[in-house]
């Protein structure tokens, strides 16, 4: 891989950390500010895909596929808990969330 293809790689990952973060500020909804930190999560990936590949490491990718695993269980219990909370509150805006009790 060239320099000029990991720049690439990396200028997509940049707007894809960039989304997620903006998705992160200006949304209200948990489920779509959950979704962007998700982006943000894939964003990383991809850079450090580009890594590896650049430089003929394997440890990168290894490293992603550690990631993406822990991620997995990561997106079940964050669902389970935005489920949770329509459940008890009738709503999943982040503005009416505004303490942990019940």
């Amino acid at each position: 891989m060239s320099e000029a293809e990991l720049t690439k790689y990396l200028v997509v990952s940049g707007v894809l950390f960039a989304l997620g973060i903006l998705g992160v500020l200006t949304r209200r909804n948990a489920l779509v500010v959950y979704m962007s930190l998700e982006m943000n999560l894939n964003a990383a990936n991809l850079a450090l895909v580009a890594f590896s590949k650049y430089n003929t490491a394997i440890d990168g990718q290894v490293l992603v596929f550690f990631i993406i695993t822990v991620a997995a269980a990561e997106v079940a219990v964050g669902l389970a808990i935005i489920v949770a909370l329509f459940r008890r509150l009738k709503t999943v805006q982040v503005d009416e969330l505004r303490t942990m009790k019940w």
